[in-house]
């Protein structure tokens, strides 16, 4: 198996030495690509290496991994390791691979790994279109396997794009449709139809951004445009001109 690029977020010294002498011991596949003692710097080298794995400490100074968490576009996968079990209900609640309590066990940390292992093993490979950057301004796109963090009052969530039905604008936040939940996501709806693949989502009026798998009817509406149903029921309107993008792209 490949190596797994993890980044280490925590802010206490020690318990950084103590994971990184566990894992050295037990794990040469993990291979620690860079260290961070709070959110500010986490963020720049998540960016910057875009590690496959955090081992992430949700009580951090300033703000914590769950804020973390929530200011990324994508986010890897995710193990909390932290001291306080508190947070554990939480922590499953935002269907993180695992939660290992302070001070780490060696079996319990392995237990860990090896869910890790599995997801990465389980994660189809991305395809050439997925691969291709967007443009410098932008940015480079999203996957339809990106995972996306969505904190809903006391529950947050990863999601892959490929499970959202819908986006929808509703002032400055966007609300987020999958399954039975739609909170509200902290990001602007420009800020995600310059960051989604766009053979996957399709922005069909100012308000809302479509997954175009979801749709199952298609209908002939008011001055050229069109009226969508979208799976469970939703429906929505095309907007008069980007009907015409949206014709184009399903060869209608």
């Amino acid at each position: 198996m490949n190596s797994i690029r993890t980044l280490l977020v925590e802010d206490e010294y020690l318990a950084r030495q103590e994971l990184r002498y566990l894992l050295r011991e037990a794990h040469p596949e993990v291979e620690i690509v860079g260290e961070a003692a709070d959110a500010t710097t986490a963020r720049q080298l998540i960016a910057e290496l875009r590690p496959d794995l955090l081992l992430l400490d949700i009580s951090l100074p300033g703000e914590t991994g769950f804020e973390l968490l929530e200011g990324l576009d994508q986010v890897p996968l995710v193990v909390f390791v932290t001291a306080y079990d508190q947070y554990a209900t939480r922590a499953f609640q935002v269907s993180a691979l695992d939660y290992v309590l302070k001070p780490v066990h060696p079996e319990r940390l392995a237990q860990a790994l090896a869910r890790v292992r599995l997801a990465l093993r389980q994660a189809p490979a991305p395809g050439p279109a997925e691969e291709a950057p967007a443009s410098p301004v932008a940015g480079p796109r999203l996957t339809p396997q990106s995972q996306v963090f969505i904190k809903d009052g006391e529950q947050c969530h990863f999601v892959r794009l490929a499970d959202i039905d819908l986006f929808e604008a509703v002032g400055n936040y966007v609300r987020v449709y999958f399954g039975p939940h739609a909170p509200l996501h902290h990001k602007s709806l420009q800020q995600l139809d310059d960051k989604l693949p766009p053979d996957l989502f399709f922005r069909v009026n100012r308000q809302q951004i479509i997954n175009l798998t979801t749709i199952e009817k298609v209908h002939a509406y008011y001055k050229g445009g069109l009226l969508l149903e979208l799976r469970g029921g939703r429906r929505v309107d095309v907007s008069t001109r980007q009907a015409v993008r949206f014709k184009e792209l399903l060869s209608l």
